[in-house]
């Protein structure tokens, strides 16, 4: 029996997928080969475009010629199809990125406007005791320049405001200066 290495051919093509083989016999003895490659784990429907190679001639002009004619197509077909899966897992991939980016960015808002909340809210409550003369809890209640470290020039300067009001006796005076 006669050793083709049809198979081993196959094999050294290297390609990804399904090789679906059909031989019909066409007129005046030739034949008509129709080779499709399927694959499967690629997700990209555009796959479905990729038309089968056909390949007509004698058993002699396919025995002689076939594996030149049919490989760099199916290798090209096959790394076609490996690279849109890989498109397909990177756009996927890409997509839960952009959503855990979205989510972040989201809760950093969050947290910023919580803080930005809470610098208000301390700047408020300063200003209703300085209203009431009572300097010196105001200045107690103006935010920590190590909590807001990028409002630090604002609350220096608050705190010098409300410290000028203090009266003469200094930081720990318990009378109220006269306004």
């Amino acid at each position: 029996m006669e050793t083709t290495n049809f198979f081993n051919q196959i094999a050294q093509m290297g390609i990804t997928g399904d090789l679906q083989l059909t031989i019909s016999k066409g007129i005046a003895n030739n034949f008509i080969v129709s080779i499709i490659l399927l694959n499967e784990q690629c997700g990209d429907n555009a796959k479905q475009l990729i038309p089968p190679l056909n390949l007509r001639g004698t058993a002699e002009e396919l025995d002689e010629g076939f594996f030149q004619q049919i490989t760099a197509p199916l290798q090209t077909a096959s790394g076609l199809m490996v690279n849109m899966e890989a498109f397909m897992k990177q756009l996927e991939e890409a997509k839960k990125q952009s959503a855990m980016e979205k989510e972040k960015g989201e809760k950093e808002k969050k947290e910023q406007e919580a803080k930005d909340k809470k610098f208000k809210e301390g700047m408020a409550k300063a200003d209703e005791l300085e209203k009431e003369g009572k300097f010196r809890d105001a200045w107690m209640k103006v935010p920590e320049m190590t909590e807001f470290p990028e409002k630090a020039d604002e609350i220096r300067k608050r705190k010098s405001e409300l410290s000028d009001k203090f009266s003469s006796t200094g930081l720990f005076a318990t009378e109220q200066p006269n306004v």
